[in-house]
């Protein structure tokens, strides 16, 4: 990508950007439940199970999201540290007895919750960001992975917890964990950037359908398969665009098509006044009125 398309693509990025910067486009996203609580780890706490639910329908999946946190009450981290591991395990079974979301099962949830209970007395009750953080000797990458490996063997093997400890040295997108390390260490709207040690310069996109499709349209990514090489191509794009933060325009790409407002070809009249239209390689033109096609 040249200086010219590089300037052109910022100046159109952050044009989309604005557009979704509103609580219309909070209202469909999971992130709306851990900004609703004020204590940094209750924030932790939700998140970590938030995004790791975001997947399917997005009323069903918040209501599934919202209904594994009520037996935690209003302050998640404070139960979770105040109750062993023995007697919240019991508790847990029984408060979420009945409960699934698609892949995840109860017990799938009550072992995620203590999970975090167990990482968070490792780091002495500073959260979950020491065992991701990349170190001397240790990319980003490799603490992501060296994370799930742990987790797969200590948790117990069903199809929700593998769903959700895919490998990003597996060849994996990680989308889930990728929104989660987004949502904690981005400071900008609308993330809750409470991980100051984290680099962001090391996020890499959670790549869903919605940011594939776009990406390939405008030229971000050349690869057809959304994985693990797509989505590090995509962020290594943006870091052109804004190298201190690859990830300030994740929300507004894929909420572009989370809300329906992409077509995925060159429509008027609903492409007339995309930021996008410009930088689009659909290559197709389809009218839904009798207005002339796009230039």
């Amino acid at each position: 990508m040249d200086r010219r398309r590089l300037k052109s693509m910022k100046i159109a990025l952050e044009a989309l950007e604005a557009r979704y910067r509103s609580p219309r486009a909070l209202d469909l996203d999971p992130l709306r439940i851990p900004l609703a609580y004020s204590g940094p780890w209750d924030r932790e706490v939700a998140a970590w199970v938030a995004a790791h639910l975001a997947y399917g329908r997005v009323a069903p999946m918040l209501r599934a999201i919202q209904g594994a946190l009520a037996p935690l009450g209003p302050t998640p981290s404070q139960w979770l540290r105040r109750v062993d591991a023995t007697r919240a395990r019991g508790l847990l079974a029984q408060a979420l007895e009945g409960w699934v979301w698609r892949f995840h099962t109860s017990q799938d949830m009550v072992e995620w919750l203590l999970a975090w209970k167990q990482l968070d007395e490792e780091s002495l009750n500073r959260g979950l960001e020491a065992h991701l953080l990349p170190a001397e000797g240790r990319s980003a990458e490799e603490a992501l992975s060296t994370l799930v490996q742990r987790l797969r063997h200590e948790l117990p093997s069903s199809h929700g917890t593998r769903f959700s400890l895919p490998d990003p040295r597996e060849g994996s997108a990680c989308k889930r964990w990728r929104m989660f390390l987004r949502w904690m260490v981005r400071e900008g709207w609308p993330d809750l950037g409470q991980w100051r040690t984290y680099p962001r310069e090391s996020l890499v996109i959670p790549l869903d359908t919605h940011v594939a499709r776009t990406a390939r349209l405008i030229g971000l990514s050349q690869r057809k398969t959304p994985d693990g090489r797509m989505a590090l191509e995509i962020t290594d794009s943006l870091r052109r665009i804004d190298p201190s933060d690859p990830l300030r325009f994740d929300f507004a790409l894929s909420h572009l098509g989370i809300l329906g407002d992409c077509p995925g070809a060159r429509t008027l009249p609903s492409c007339a006044n995309c930021p996008l239209t410009a930088l689009c390689g659909t290559g197709v033109t389809k009218r839904k009125t009798n207005s002339p096609p796009l230039p």
